[in-house]
């Protein structure tokens, strides 16, 4: 992640490409107006998005947490019951083209 010191300007010019810099290379931009800085572009933290991530991440904030055999056991169940919900959302939620509701077009303007 690097920090790139660009003119105001220059940010307005290259605004698209300033964004794509800050979330898929993790570039901080420092705006500058008449050589002072006013203000930042700044990635956004990534949050998990795979399973593998959120278990990396619940490993590491569950690093010191020693859970009971029943309190596994129920935090288990729970697990599990969430999944259910999870996925029966997903399901319920299916917006094939049979489920889609249409609009109704309108007619064509006439021509003047």
């Amino acid at each position: 992640m690097s920090t790139k010191t660009i003119s105001v300007t220059e940010a307005a010019r290259n605004f698209a490409d300033c964004i794509n810099r800050a979330r898929y290379q993790g570039t901080t931009f420092v705006l500058h107006k008449n050589g002072v800085p006013v203000a930042r572009i700044v990635p956004e933290e990534r949050k998990p998005r795979t399973g593998r991530e959120i278990a990396r991440a619940l490993r590491v904030a569950l690093k010191d947490v020693h859970l009971g055999e029943e309190e596994a056991t129920a935090w288990l169940q729970d697990l599990e019951n969430a999944r259910k919900t999870v996925f029966k959302g997903f399901k319920s939620s299916n917006r094939s083209s049979a489920n889609v509701k249409r609009r109704k077009r309108r007619p064509p303007r006439p021509v003047q």
